[in-house]
């Protein structure tokens, strides 16, 4: 997919508008309601696109301003769950508790969840873009279940909706559609045995470049306390990495700077695209143009670089505005050092 040199992009959400919902915050409560709600949701997202095009970004995304959570905003166009039935649920193997909605019933989609905010998006750039759904099996693991009673059988029957939705955000002009999968490093054996198939499901048919995004998560205090106890290298990928260089997923992204996943794991991905964090999303400090080129020119001993793309660690929603935008000029910068260091 690369047409140049080192790429940029973003992992997948943008900080709010503090009109549209509070600001520094996940979960964040919408400030308004119908159509006024609708309206600034398409406001917002047109805003997020120009941030980025400002910023030089190559591959644009909506941001996930008409979304309140990466999760929840595709399941409340399901059918067969109920919210007011919820359940507090240990999510990422108990690394934090949150209130899941349950499923109750064969699920079913009412109707395209993001064909407006995708139109919208393909209809005021010309720049590739990207847009990110759930992956099934991180699905899973942020919901309660009280039908289907078997993981697999729900992740599939969940991947077989989102391949309703992708194959409509292709069919809106979508270049790149993204599964978010922060739930891989948790359960690394059922990602191999199960989860890349889940993503196949996801993907079947659909005629557009598809990525999988894992990390190790928003720069939560709950995430960052886990990130402390697991050591000097994080070496989770190993587990799945070649499983996922077998799948017909075209890109990989996960996080690079300021993490300690040893870039050597990188190799383990050969023939696909890696999306390669290069702005941390935990901190508030802006990287420097040759920071981010530093982490390039490392994965570029393991990635031929004709496969590398530049993007951030994770989602920016919770981060000041001001800040997610200052680190995405720092993107661009890094990047467009690197493309001269390399020729």
């Amino acid at each position: 997919m690369p047409e140049i040199l080192f790429p940029t992009t973003i992992a997948g959400s943008l900080p709010k508008p503090a009109w549209l919902a509070a600001p520094n915050k996940l979960w964040a409560p919408w400030r308004l309601e119908g159509e006024e709600l609708a309206a600034a949701k398409d406001d917002a997202t047109l805003l997020a696109i120009k941030v980025q095009e400002d910023a030089g970004i190559d591959i644009v995304g909506d941001g996930e301003q008409a979304r309140q959570h990466f999760v929840h905003g595709f399941l409340e166009a399901v059918d067969g769950i109920d919210f007011d039935k919820r359940v507090e649920m240990g999510i990422r193997n108990d690394r934090y508790k949150a209130m899941c909605p349950t499923v109750v019933g064969p699920l079913r989609l009412r109707s395209r969840v993001h064909a407006r905010e995708a139109r919208l998006a393909r209809a005021h750039t010309t720049r590739k873009l990207k847009f990110t759904l759930p992956g099934p099996m991180t699905i899973v693991d942020t919901i309660a279940d009280a039908h289907y009673g078997d993981r697999v059988k729900m992740a599939m029957a969940f991947a077989a909706l989102l391949n309703e939705e992708a194959r409509g955000l292709a069919a809106d002009g979508v270049d790149v559609i993204q599964f978010d999968e922060p739930a891989f490093n948790v359960y690394m054996d059922d990602a191999a045995s199960w989860g890349i198939e889940a993503l196949h499901r996801a993907i079947d048919g659909v005629g557009c470049t598809s990525a999988v995004h894992i990390c190790y998560g928003y720069g939560i205090p709950a995430n960052i306390e886990w990130k402390a106890t697991l050591g000097a290298e994080w070496r989770q990928y190993e587990k799945f990495f070649p499983a996922l260089a077998r799948s017909r997923i075209d890109q990989v992204s996960l996080e690079c700077i300021n993490s300690h996943v040893p870039m050597s794991v990188l190799k383990l991905l050969a023939g696909k695209d890696v999306l390669i964090g290069a702005i941390d999303v935990a901190t508030d400090r802006i990287e420097t143009p040759e920071e981010v080129a530093e982490v390039i020119a490392k994965a570029a001993e393991y990635v031929p670089v004709q496969k590398i793309i530049v993007g951030t660690n994770c989602g920016m929603a919770p981060m000041r505005r001001e800040i997610a935008a200052m680190k995405l000029d720092a993107l661009d910068r890094g990047a467009a050092l690197a493309r001269k260091s390399f020729g």
